[in-house]
Formats: C-alpha cells, structure tokens, sequence
C-alpha cells in the first residue's frame, strides 16, 4: 500500500475541521497528530481515496483496527460501525448535558460506542478540561437538555 500523500492528509483532516470523525476530539488541542483511517480497511478491499478516508485519533483508529461490525448491547444484533462517509454523527450521536459523555442515539451508534469505547475515562477528563475553556463540545453537534 502506498504512503498517502501530504495533499490527501490535508483534504482528510480539513474536511473533518481537524475532529476525530469517531468521538469528535479536536485534534488542534492534543500533543499527537491524529491518524488517517480507512472506513473500509485496505486488508479487507477498502482503497485509499478520499471517500473512504476519515481523521481519527489514536485511541479511536487503535479499537476500530480493521473491524466493520459491532454487536449492539441493547439487541445483540451486530451491526456495521458509524461510518463518517455514509452516516450523519448527530443523527446516531449527541453529548450528554455536560458536555463529557457521547449519547448513542441509535443501535449502529450505541454498536461503535461500546466498540470504540468512545466514553473511555482518559477522554472524559480531557473532555472536562476543554468544556471549562469553552472548546468542547463542537460546534454544531447536538447536545441532551436536562
């Protein structure tokens, strides 16, 4: 597989507007550039064009690894992993009054919640120090009423 091309990383990262397209984490404010993920894994056919691209931090590229399906803990059912390409995030996600918590607000987002454990506890206490400055959560993602 060939090295993606510092112009495509570019287009990647600012179609995201520099967000984890899994957990919504901005990465301007973390000390690690976040990683370019393949929605559809090169080992499993998946290419390297644009359209089959998404920024992910570490955390949420590490638990995807090359998985495209997660078992919903309400239904048992396994479904396919939110895909930033093909899904709306506030459609399957909002943040819990707060600000610290993603709510899953459907089976494919409560699926990649769990699986990429997008409410782990590393992030919640970065989550809790950005809301205090007033840059999280993004602008324009739902947020839960009290």
């Amino acid at each position: 597989m060939a090295a993606l091309s510092e112009k495509l990383k570019a287009k990647v990262r600012n179609r995201a507007n520099r967000l984890c397209e899994y957990c919504h984490t901005d990465e301007t404010w973390q000390y690690v550039p976040f990683t370019i993920d393949h929605i559809i894994p090169v080992s499993l056919g998946g290419t390297s064009e644009l359209n089959n691209l998404a920024l992910a931090c570490f955390h949420c590229n590490r638990r995807k690894s090359n998985v495209l399906i997660a078992v919903d803990p309400e239904t048992d059912e396994e479904l396919k992993l939110f895909n930033p390409r093909q899904n709306i995030w506030n459609e399957h996600f909002s943040w819990s009054h707060d600000g610290l918590q993603i709510i899953a607000l459907t089976a494919t987002g409560r699926a990649t919640l769990v699986k990429l454990e997008l409410n782990r506890e590393r992030v919640i206490r970065i989550r809790a120090e950005d809301v205090l400055v007033g840059r999280h959560p993004p602008k324009g993602d739902k947020i839960q009423e009290k």
